[in-house]
């Protein structure tokens, strides 16, 4: 019987009842970023695709209706919404960058270009201005009314990661570098660190207090690193999204917005909820049958938006076109789960 129960838990894409979002891409999904000012859901996908939803939330109650969708021509990568919740930035495979009002219903034009794909894309409110990281080893600011960017960056390797919360940006390229800029001075490197992490870097989120920043890596493990050389003794690396002798990648780190505890998202098909100060896991979500390459919470952090679906880490011969599926997923965060609380048995001080 026991055996017949792991078996039925393997083959679950949702063991933890999570709202099924409708119609999802048709491909695997690359990234999801929820407006700032509502409950609208943005994913891209392998499928060239940006797709938006609205998120109709009425207590225990949520659903969700498509509202509209672009196309690239090439895979879409990355997304992220202007501050103020009208319009939408897309980057991908066609080295390009679409801006999308799509609030207002108005069509998308190219306002960042690369000279190969570009997989990390952040609007920066406090300087008005677009920042892209591609694989051509640059990092651009934009003016969106301006065809040219107003800096390129130079930067050690490919981009793979970039978190920012002005002043604080840190982006995480191939080779294990993380480039940190002050963007008060965005022009010259603040600091460049090897990441903590023996292995290639998945993901970066800058601390919400801009103290530091969370590593996340292929070798199923996070890096809690401050910026500060007098808290250096404060950073650690915890191990994460394991299982026996099994190592997967850890794919997204999201702190939530109101407590500033953190979601990790992996390869292992799980997703889990840490807090950083008292250095202990909140909750452990089960795993699903699939990888959650991406995820990300709403502006109060009341829902997490995850997706499962292949990310090709097995490479083509684990997929299998005839039942691969695509599916984005909508949680619940009960308090508990997202709450930090001091480790039993200290005094509650941090």
């Amino acid at each position: 019987m026991s055996n017949f129960s792991s078996i039925t838990t393997a083959s679950n894409p949702n063991p933890n009842k999570s709202i099924e979002v409708a119609q999802p891409p048709s491909d695997s999904v690359s990234s999801l970023s929820f407006s700032p000012k509502a409950n609208f859901l943005v994913a891209t996908s392998w499928d060239n695709q940006v797709r938006c939803w609205e998120i109709m939330r009425n207590g225990p109650t949520v659903g969700s209706v498509p509202k509209a969708s672009i196309s690239h021509d090439q895979p879409v990568l990355c997304s992220a919404w202007k501050d103020d919740g009208t319009t939408v930035f897309s980057g991908g495979c066609d080295k390009q960058v679409k801006m999308w009002p799509l609030l207002s219903g108005g069509q998308p034009m190219t306002v960042a270009m690369h000279d190969a794909p570009i997989k990390e894309v952040a609007w920066i409110p406090e300087m008005n201005l677009l920042a892209t990281g591609s694989w051509d080893k640059t990092l651009k600011y934009w003016d969106t009314r301006q065809p040219n960017p107003v800096h390129t960056q130079q930067l050690p390797d490919r981009c793979y990661a970039l978190t920012v919360r002005h002043p604080l940006m840190v982006v995480g390229t191939a080779d294990r570098n993380l480039i940190v800029f002050n963007l008060q001075n965005p022009q010259t490197e603040f600091k460049r660190i090897t990441s903590p992490l023996k292995y290639q870097t998945r993901c970066v989120a800058a601390f919400p207090d801009q103290q530091g920043f969370l590593v996340g890596s292929i070798e199923g493990r996070v890096g809690v690193h401050h910026l500060d050389d007098a808290q250096q003794s404060k950073n650690f690396t915890f191990k994460c999204h394991r299982e026996g002798n099994e190592i997967y990648s850890v794919n997204s780190l999201n702190f939530h917005p109101v407590h500033h505890t953190f979601a990790t998202a992996g390869s292992d098909g799980a997703f889990n909820f840490w807090d950083k100060d008292s250095k202990q896991r909140l909750k452990a979500m089960s795993r699903c049958s699939q990888p959650i390459p991406c995820s990300t919470f709403n502006n109060d952090g009341s829902i997490f938006a995850y997706s499962v679906c292949y990310d090709w880490s097995k490479g083509a011969e684990n997929h299998n076109p005839a039942t691969a599926k695509t599916y984005i997923f909508l949680h619940l965060p009960q308090e508990a789960e997202v709450k930090g609380k001091p480790r039993i048995g200290s005094s509650g001080r941090k």
